[in-house]
């Protein structure tokens, strides 16, 4: 299965061996060689480059106008924070756009209360699209995005889906076989795509400034450092503490008292009876206070 979509949606397009967009000239080539960018420089044009096409694709995805923007900052934000490992990716915009779709399709968003409704444009035509595409499973959708909309070929396809080519075309078959179904005249692929590109253009979408989003992942990188180190030193605190306020020996614990049945009553000592006197009286006139005791004698 091949594409041959003539005008794909808004993509960043890249030279897959260099990772340099295919819109820069040699001139500009060879200027960036001689006076090579700051990483910031490069995240910014970067961001240039892709954020508007990647947030028009991100509502294809989720139709909602809000959640494409946060899903492209996020990746964004992703990428600065690994910026030397997506600077030397082949493709740096093909993984800024798989992220993009991992955090548009994310299932952690159906506890949002925020964004439940879709944005629905004003055209019946394209609300109807939008409709159908919702209903497609988020897996089918991504890829019918990527092939009918991006351009991008099966492979290619199946590589950022993460799946093998033949599932990618089963999902691919499907996701137009529904949308056949709801409207028939996109069984067209050619079709299709027109529709798709249309329904991205339409909605106005935009994209904040590179500046802002380097900024808010920083913060945001700072916060979760922070608060793990917090969390680390709070456990250290609380392990020492226990290691000494623990006991270092095993002591049984002190059975509960209970009360014992059948014991006779310890006997009271009463007054002395009148001749008892006689007698300790006798024996205080022995010497050494008793009877006569037998003592060695030298012979």
């Amino acid at each position: 299965m091949t594409n041959s979509h003539a005008n794909p949606l808004p993509s960043p397009t890249e030279d897959r061996r260099s990772g340099t967009p295919a819109s820069l000239t040699r001139d500009q080539a060879i200027d960036e060689a001689d006076h090579p960018l700051t990483p910031a420089q490069a995240f910014d044009a970067l961001y240039a480059f892709c954020a508007p096409a990647l947030v028009r694709q991100a509502y294809l995805l989720t139709g909602r106008h809000e959640r494409a923007r946060e899903s492209v900052e996020q990746a964004f934000q992703l990428a600065w924070q690994r910026w030397p490992e997506v600077a030397r990716d082949r493709d740096p915009a093909g993984w800024v756009r798989a992220t993009a779709y991992d955090c548009a399709l994310s299932p952690w968003h159906r506890f949002r209360r925020r964004g439940r409704t879709p944005d629905l444009p004003s055209d019946p035509a394209d609300r109807a699209l939008q409709r159908a595409l919702m209903l497609l499973p988020p897996s089918y959708r991504r890829t019918l995005v990527l092939y009918d909309g991006v351009g991008l070929d099966l492979p290619e396809t199946a590589a950022e889906t993460e799946a093998s080519t033949p599932a990618a075309a089963n999902r691919l078959m499907h996701a137009r076989e529904a949308l056949a179904a709801r409207l028939p005249e996109l069984s067209e692929p050619a079709e299709l795509h027109r529709r798709l590109v249309r329904l991205a253009s339409t909605e106005r979408l935009g994209a904040g400034e590179p500046e802002g989003v380097r900024t808010t992942g920083e913060r945001r990188t700072r916060f979760w450092t922070r608060s793990a180190i917090a969390f680390t030193a709070t456990i250290i605190g609380a392990t020492t503490l226990t290691l000494r306020t623990a006991p270092t020996h095993y002591l049984p614990p002190v059975s509960p008292g209970h009360a014992v049945q059948g014991v006779p009553v310890q006997g009271m000592l009463g007054p002395l009876a009148p001749q008892a006197p006689k007698p300790r009286a006798e024996l205080r006139k022995e010497a050494a206070g008793g009877p006569e005791r037998l003592a060695p004698e030298l012979e």
